[in-house]
């Protein structure tokens, strides 16, 4: 009769063990430890580097299957919420667990709106910063500095300073992002103007000049809503990881979230769409397209946008992207650039080699296009990754904090160092074998 148990016989010992199978799939690593050769053994471990087949966590917030191209939040497609919803309605999905009515609505949005306003002496903090520092950076700092600004945030097992934290952070981070490009620019910073929806004031204090009152293309101010939806989580990925580890040593949310933008700020992650735009450039012409993948199939290029580590059919989100980048081509003007994708994608999706592969278009092979057609300079990519993402973050972090079984992250390692060594005083050493300090020059 089958049960939902795995059974393994040690071959060194002959020992049989019963390890019980949970969820359909998962079994608990910490049982492996039982698994021994002697009572002085410390037991089996699994050796996982980056994670690509251990789950840290359970989670209700976000459901993928790689395999079909499923992306689901709290049970919604993705594709029935970027058609219907907006972003702000999403963000209570992922955090409250449930689309809210009329009256919850209006209450939520007013709530968010009401901490759009950020400190007068964040903008002398982002005053600090070089002319020519990355947004990303200035915005990692600044995230950081308001765990300064609202010490309560440290209560964070006060349910009322969690919801009062995450008003906070979804509100005010439209206004650092904001403030950042500003900065860059050499720009006054524009104030929030709650009038406007959510994504309207973001592009008000992005691009208003000198206009009494900044009016939001309504096309574009639903493209970028709609691309904030896509973004707002996508399960495990580095940075909600970093999120949640960093988040378990129960630091305030403020600190837990400057990680995570840490972890999006590497070109792994949230430089993604950066790199493909940079290599569409680079590619130039729809002619030299065929050239470009005969370089892939080689092994003498990489081919930015497709493929990921979870899909393994094409990226739900990049069909919503692709067919949103025309109806802003209709306001800005087409991007010569979508022309070149479209063949690569074109010729990749008939050649076995990538088909084979599972080697499909992702969120990042469209969306850096139509940032760039809305006039955001490639280094903003990653900030406007980052304003969505807070809403998974948090939703995230909220779970972990409530989850009895979280403790404070701390993986194991398999050490493969030196044995037991005993110190020499300086003057008897001889000289380290292959290493030498170079000499650094003062700045």
């Amino acid at each position: 009769m089958a049960s939902n148990t795995l059974t393994i016989i040690d071959n060194r010992t002959g020992k049989r063990y019963e390890i019980p199978i949970e969820e359909g799939n998962v079994i608990r690593a910490s049982l492996l430890r039982q698994i021994k050769t002697s009572e002085d053994d410390f037991g089996l471990m699994s050796y996982d580097p980056a994670f690509t087949n251990t789950a840290s966590c359970k989670s209700k917030i976000t459901y993928i299957d790689g395999e079909k191209g499923i992306l689901r939040y709290r049970g919604y497609p993705i594709e029935e919420l970027a058609e219907n919803s907006n972003y702000l309605e999403t963000a209570y999905l992922l955090i409250k667990g449930e689309l809210p009515d009329i009256e919850r609505y209006k209450a939520w949005e007013h709530n968010i709106k009401t901490h759009t306003m950020v400190h007068e002496n964040i903008k002398r903090l982002m005053d600090g910063f070089r002319y020519d520092a990355h947004p990303m950076g200035m915005l990692l700092g600044t995230i950081g500095a308001l765990s300064t600004f609202y010490p309560d945030a440290a209560n964070i097992f006060d349910p009322e300073s969690r919801r009062l934290q995450t008003r906070r952070l979804i509100g005010k981070l439209p206004t650092l992002a904001a403030y950042a490009y500003r900065h860059m620019r050499g720009l006054p910073y524009v104030y929030p103007d709650n009038d406007l929806s959510y994504t309207g004031n973001f592009l008000s204090m992005l691009f208003k000049m000198t206009e009494v009152k900044y009016k939001p293309n309504p096309v574009l101010e639903r493209a970028l809503d709609v691309l904030f939806i896509l973004h707002a989580d996508h399960e495990q990925n580095c940075s909600t990881n970093a999120m949640r580890s960093v988040g378990s040593s129960h630091v305030d949310p403020y600190s837990a979230t400057a990680a995570a933008v840490a972890a999006l700020y590497g070109p792994l992650h949230g430089g993604a769409n950066e790199a493909v735009v940079r290599m569409l450039m680079e590619i130039g012409s729809i002619k030299r397209v065929p050239e470009i993948i005969k370089q892939v199939k080689a092994g003498e290029r990489l081919l930015y946008g497709f493929g990921h580590r979870v899909y393994k059919n094409y990226d739900p989100r990049a069909k919503i992207v692709r067919r949103l980048a025309n109806e802003v081509f209709e306001v800005t003007g087409k991007n010569p650039l979508i022309d070149i994708a479209l063949e690569l994608e074109r010729i990749a999706l008939q050649d076995d080699y990538f088909v084979s592969r599972k080697l499909y278009p992702n969120v990042d092979f469209y969306s850096g296009i139509i940032y760039q057609a809305m006039g955001f300079p490639m280094v903003m990519f990653p900030v406007l990754f980052a304003i969505p993402r807070v809403s998974g973050w948090l939703a995230q972090w909220n779970e972990m904090v409530q989850d009895p079984e979280q403790k404070i992250a701390r993986p194991r390692q398999v050490y493969i160092g030196e044995g037991l060594r005993h110190y020499v005083p300086i003057e008897r050493r001889p000289a380290p074998a292959h290493l030498e300090e170079p000499v650094s020059e003062a700045i």
